[in-house]
């Protein structure tokens, strides 16, 4: 009698320790899947962000594009796309001053070399500053296209339009506001 009641004893204290066991089992250890799952999608996120981005090259005429980012983050899709964080470009053209471009963000295609800035953008030509909120440069095209708020300031005058087109190589440029009633604004600083 005093056998059985130790068996029953016995196996009802296997069964249960079996029981905290596949609970234990099935509540921790997918927990720690999840960590293990999710750390790794962390790594591999962290492996596509660049610190402390430089990018230098020269075109077939001499002018030299070096832009600076604080930080680059590389499109999965994409590996040619780079996304950056406070971008610092210089543009040292052939025969003529520098340009530099400042902005938030930054989105540099390392194929083509075509780079769009974008939130406060500051560029610095000479004399002349102009800002807006986005700019897109095509080195190869040699065309910067400046939109969004555009304010252009030389020595002596304030310039506001929507879009500001200007060929890097030949200087040209076309300022123009994107609907026909409004006017380019131009104000004498004196």
């Amino acid at each position: 009698m005093y056998k059985n009641n130790y068996l029953k004893f016995f196996f009802t204290f296997i069964i249960f320790f079996f029981l905290i066991y596949l609970i234990y089992g099935y509540f921790f250890k997918s927990k720690k899947i999840e960590k293990i799952k999710k750390s790794e999608e962390e790594s591999i996120y962290n492996l596509n962000i660049i610190k402390d981005v430089k990018y230098n090259t020269k075109d077939n005429d001499g002018n030299e594009y070096i832009i600076n980012a604080l930080q680059g983050e590389i499109e999965y899709s994409n590996p040619n796309i780079i996304f950056l964080t406070k971008v610092n470009a210089l543009i040292y053209l052939k025969n003529s001053a520098q340009i530099t471009i400042v902005s938030d963000y930054g989105k540099y295609n390392s194929k083509n070399l075509d780079t769009i800035f974008s939130k406060n953008v500051i560029i610095n030509y000479l004399d002349n500053k102009i800002t807006s909120d986005y700019v897109d440069f095509s080195l190869k095209d040699n065309l910067m296209i400046i939109s969004k708020d555009v304010v252009y300031e030389n020595l002596e005058n304030v310039l506001r339009a929507d879009v500001l087109e200007m060929n890097i190589k030949t200087k040209d440029t076309k300022i123009f506001m994107y609907e026909k009633e409004k006017k380019v604004n131009i104000k004498s600083k004196n």
